[in-house]
């Protein structure tokens, strides 16, 4: 995933059988059982919008090796919002997660006031910086000026390899320099571990967890290691666990491709308001000419062409943003405003803090092991490319460190959810562009009790409490009651919604009624 769920809201099938043959003990190596760690000390929260949640934050201390559980720890910073309903009412702890890897999750703790009817108040909402990330310690950071301006162009054909190969060797060396032995401790497995000993902290018998994007990777594999302690789940934005990395990217790839194109059909569908095109090819012309443009002289001299590309990714990966990059569009192509160019590229990301990127290429690399000769990524991206031209070779390079990282991967963590006693949840929109809903599909094999709701024909990532009451009913009464949509027969959604909506810039912007 290029970007987590937290900036977007402030973000070959492998046969079923072989699957199912493996035996879930394959999921992650054994490790010792660690000591139970210590309550949670709760005090105030620094942030003010955590204070004004009437949030409490702490630290839990965890083994950095789970394999040597009296080794060196670590602190896991965690928030908890606590339940309003009488203590007889309180349905328990609920963990959840924004995505990533590398995603802060501190202020997800307020999350639970998204849900409808009050719902949210039945739980203890619990946020927490995974390992290595924000306000957990250490913090992960190897080089804050890599994800900065005027970096080189994309594309091979205007010296990318040449440029972007180096570049990329380099990260992964800083990040070797700089990360010390936490390094080799940022797998999946280990931050599915983490909140299980959250869990214990929390005195919690099991868990309720609720995960978008990448997070939803962690609840399946904490639910293959951890069946029995799973209460209720809902997972956003789901990750198919077969792809998982190199593959997932490329896939992204086409996906992000149909989103940026139904983005330049409705920027030309209101031409009246943008003037960048009335048709979709027209508008799709008027950005590559500017990335062009910004090539030879980037604007305000720092947003080159990788930084144009990077600000209309936002329009990829959720409808919601639309409006703000068709603003950005109209800064940069008629009214040539450098400054506020700058400030939509910052707005998309962090380029100037890498402790997001740093985590997210620390879990990705070791996860499971990515080609490491460049002809094998020179062979498949311009494969792709043929077909999706917009983010193929910014994925590539985003995900490049992989080939040089200083880590060994480990085995690919296992997903088997047939020894969960109910659930997941599921939801995904159909041209989900950041997790394609296929992913959702086999997530909902893999775990037989599920049910899937599909936003139907939506191009948003991770959507969910952000007011499509069709959606967010359906989790509110499952987060009441633990009744799911009946499942139906066959390798479809079990229960179709309307998709996050499409903006009209004619019409003064809605309130915001979800998110974090």
């Amino acid at each position: 995933m290029r970007r987590t769920l937290v900036s977007v809201l402030t973000a070959g099938l492998v046969g079923f059988g072989s699957v199912l043959a493996a035996p879930v003990a394959q999921a992650a190596p054994a490790a010792p059982a660690p000591p139970p760690p210590a309550p949670i000390r709760w005090g105030p929260c620094s942030s003010p919008a955590l204070q004004q949640a009437k949030a409490e934050c702490g630290f839990v201390t965890v083994p950095m090796d789970h394999a040597k559980p009296t080794g060196p720890t670590i602190q896991l910073a965690v928030s908890r919002v606590k339940h309003t309903v009488p203590d007889a009412q309180a349905q328990g702890v609920m963990l959840v997660n924004p995505g990533g890897p590398g995603g802060p999750g501190l202020s997800l703790s307020r999350l639970g006031a998204s849900v409808p009817r009050g719902v949210g108040g039945a739980y203890d909402w619990i946020g927490f910086d995974p390992r290595g990330v924000g306000a957990s310690k250490p913090a992960l950071s190897c080089d804050s000026d890599y994800g900065g301006y005027n970096r080189p162009d994309y594309r091979p054909e205007n010296g990318a390899v040449a440029a972007w190969l180096p570049k990329a060797k380099a990260y992964a060396d800083a990040c070797k320099a700089k990360g010390g032995e936490l390094l080799k401790h940022l797998r999946t497995e280990d931050t599915v571990r983490d909140m299980d000993l959250i869990r214990q902290a929390l005195g919690a018998k099991q868990i309720n967890y609720y995960g978008f994007s990448y997070g939803t990777f962690l609840g399946q594999v904490y639910a293959t290691m951890f069946p029995d302690k799973v209460r209720r789940m809902v997972l956003d934005g789901v990750v198919d666990q077969r792809d998982w990395w190199y593959q997932a990217n490329l896939n992204q790839d086409v996906a992000f491709e149909h989103n940026i194109q139904a983005f330049f059909d409705w920027v030309a569908k209101y031409d009246s308001v943008y003037h960048l095109g009335n048709s979709g090819d027209a508008v799709e012309k008027r950005f590559y000419d500017e990335a062009a443009k910004l090539r030879k002289a980037p604007a305000g001299g720092k947003i080159g062409s990788s930084e144009w590309t990077d600000i209309f990714l936002r329009a990829g990966y959720n409808a919601g943003e639309w409006t703000a990059t068709a603003d950005a569009f109209v800064a940069g192509a008629i009214r040539q405003d450098s400054a506020a160019l700058k400030a939509a590229y910052d707005n998309a990301g962090s380029p100037t803090d890498d402790n997001n990127y740093a985590v997210y290429l620390a879990t990705q690399c070791t996860d499971a092991p990515f080609p490491t000769s460049w002809n094998t990524w020179q062979r498949d991206n311009t494969r792709t490319d043929r077909k999706a031209k917009f983010e193929t070779w910014g994925n590539a390079w985003y995900n490049a460190p992989c080939r040089d990282w200083p880590v060994k991967p480990g085995p690919k963590p296992i997903v088997n959810g047939f020894r969960v006693a109910g659930g997941p949840l599921l939801i995904a929109e159909t041209y989900d562009g950041a997790t394609p809903f296929p992913g959702a599909l086999n997530a909902r094999r893999l775990f037989p009790k599920s049910s899937l709701i599909e936003g139907v024909g939506g191009t948003s990532h991770s959507s969910s409490l952000s007011g499509v009451a069709c959606t967010d009913n359906a989790i509110a009464d499952y987060l009441s009651t633990g009744a799911l949509p009946k499942r139906v027969p066959g390798n479809r959604s079990d229960k179709q919604c309307e998709p996050l909506p499409q903006p009209d810039p004619t019409k003064p912007a809605p309130a915001p009624t979800g998110g974090a």
